[in-house]
């Protein structure tokens, strides 16, 4: 039973590393991000699970004549909000897969 050890050990580092991710998501999922355009016209938030939690807009902004900016705004804020959350879950998580043959996850 050579090697069996190592099998062992490499099963703990593996379940060690789930539990691991498993808080950092968590976490993640627990966090809060904003995003404005139009000069803070339009502020969109967003959890870590990318859930639109809050759109607040100005009512300078509402115009009923040029309907379509607001909703270039609106659009603009979201997306960057969701690139946020996209960018902070890929450099969270992506420190455990870093090194992994084909990511492996």
């Amino acid at each position: 039973m050579r090697g069996g050890g190592n099998m062992n050990n490499m099963m703990k580092q593996m379940q060690k590393m789930q539990k691991k991710m498993m808080k950092a998501q968590e976490e993640l999922h627990e966090m809060t991000f904003e995003s404005s355009a139009g000069g803070g016209m339009v502020k969109v938030t967003a959890n870590g699970k990318k859930e639109i939690t809050d759109v607040e807009i100005d009512e300078e902004v509402v115009d009923p004549d040029d309907v379509e900016m607001l909703q270039d705004l609106i659009i603009t804020a979201t997306n960057d909000v969701l690139k946020q959350v996209d960018d902070k879950t890929n450099d969270t998580m992506g420190q455990f897969t870093k090194g992994m043959p084909g990511g492996m996850f």
